[in-house]
């Protein structure tokens, strides 16, 4: 992603609120806060193998559950 810089420099009788008011204005202009958004929660995918592994730990951790469970040192989960 290419950065877009936003330069603003202080007129002569200027004060500060307007200043900022301008930056906010070109900032919202260039459109840059739409794009990092977008961005923001965009994950790569897993790859193939990170996703096999994730499923036998969840599959060895399944069955450890389902065997305390059946030995009574985890409670039954109420049914909804």
């Amino acid at each position: 992603m290419s950065m877009t810089n936003i330069e603003v420099k202080k007129n002569a009788n200027e004060n500060n609120v307007n200043l900022i008011r301008r930056f906010s204005r070109r900032v919202q202009e260039s459109g840059i806060i739409p794009r990092v958004k977008s961005l923001r929660y965009n994950e790569r995918p897993m790859s193939k193998l990170s996703q096999k592994v994730m499923t036998v730990k969840r599959i060895a951790k399944r069955k450890e559950t389902e065997k305390l469970r059946k030995l009574g040192k985890i409670a039954e989960r109420p049914t909804r």
